[in-house]
């Protein structure tokens, strides 16, 4: 197509009645410059987990190929939506660079369209594409990757979730804290010589020990643990037995012995139960609250990216240096993922607000982004 050709197209699309058509337009441009890049990201990854998992497993057990392949959808998809911003800007910058190529977006500025007006779809449809990444792509990649997991530490004979082996738990609120360890687990839900350890809690947080009870066997009950030859040990007191006895718990039989998966291995829905569990137990949630911020920030991140992509590629072509422009906006962007990851460690060690550490950086860059686009539009 000529720009002459281009220029009458993109002449009628801004006509009132045809505005939803370059909507349309300049949303489909960007789509398919999108999946172009997802695609070229995702067998990127596909070769690194393949050449991975053959090595790790494949030596371990007898793994077909088509075995290894199917290890392969379990965990790429995980890996694939972290990168999945990457995909967003190298499309958006794709995109409208072949439009600039086309003269396409001379034809939009001679008809008196503001950059606003092509840049603004594109980035709108990245937060849909984001919050739809959350609540749907998101759980089914949690699923994938936990499925992986339990295959491997399977080949691996270290599977962490097995009842067999050392039981530690903790109960208790702002006031008191209780350290639960047990030698084992029987079959039927009871702990094996356990042991319960309580402290009591000053304003400062400083734990206090209170009291030792060792049982031959401990059973969760709702709201309370039942011990067998209980012997209860406090400091500067005599030692007590008790055949039986009963002590409060606030833990869910039904939950406690669960092992929590990792933050990245968390769905979107259960993250918020899971912080909830976590803190009643008295531990720190921090890597949770990080995660459920990061989610809930990605269709910023998404749209920042499209539109850091969209700021890089409007310069025309014929002024020159849109190469070295691109460039730039490519290293913006490297630039903006080392930066979330920075907050990520940073709010993961609790040195800076899980919010701040999930939101900081896709503010910051759909700010910049928004920036050159005054900067491109109004000098």
């Amino acid at each position: 197509m000529n720009p002459v050709t281009a220029a009458l197209n993109l002449l009628a699309y801004v006509n009132p009645w045809r505005r939803e058509r370059l909507t349309t337009y300049i949303i489909t441009r960007c789509l398919m410059a999108i999946g172009t890049a997802l695609v070229v990201v995702s067998s990127i990854i596909f070769l690194i987990d393949y050449v991975e998992i053959s090595k790790s497993l494949g030596q371990r057990g007898d793994l077909s190929s088509f075995q290894i392949v199917g290890l392969l959808m379990l965990k790429s998809p995980n890996i694939i939506l972290v990168l999945l911003p990457f995909a967003f800007l190298f499309g958006t910058l794709s995109a409208f660079v072949g439009l600039n190529r086309r003269s396409e977006l001379i034809a939009m500025r001679a008809a008196g369209m503001s950059a606003w007006r092509f840049v603004l779809p594109a980035a709108g449809m990245a937060a849909i594409l984001g919050a739809l990444t959350v609540t749907v792509l998101n759980p089914v990649a949690t699923v994938l990757a936990d499925q992986y997991d339990r295959f491997a530490a399977q080949q691996s004979q270290s599977d962490t979730r097995a009842k067999s082996g050392e039981i530690y738990l903790r109960q208790g609120d702002g006031k008191q804290q209780t350290v639960i360890h047990a030698r084992k687990q029987s079959e039927d839900g009871r702990l094996i010589d356990a042991s319960f350890w309580t402290f009591s809690l000053d304003e400062t947080e400083i734990p206090r020990f209170l009291t030792r009870i060792d049982a031959s066997e401990a059973v969760l009950r709702p709201g309370t643990w039942q011990l067998k030859s209980a012997r209860v040990s406090k400091p500067g007191e005599t030692t007590l037995y008790y055949n039986t006895l009963s002590i409060g718990s606030n833990l869910s039989p039904e939950r406690a012995f669960n092992r929590f998966a990792a933050p990245q291995s968390t769905n979107f829905w259960q993250l918020p139960g899971t912080i909830a569990q976590i803190e009643s137990s008295g531990f720190s949630a921090a890597g949770y609250v990080l995660r459920l911020n990061q989610l809930l920030a990605t269709p910023l991140m998404f749209a920042a990216m499209t539109a850091l992509g969209a700021a890089f590629s409007l310069r025309l072509m014929r002024i020159g240096g849109l190469a070295r422009l691109t460039l730039s906006g490519i290293v913006l962007g490297f630039m903006v993922f080392f930066l979330n990851q920075l907050c990520g460690s940073l709010g993961k060690a609790e040195v800076i607000p899980a919010f701040l550490a999930g939101w900081a950086t896709p503010f910051a860059a759909f700010l910049t982004a928004m920036t050159l686009l005054v900067y491109t539009e109004d000098g």
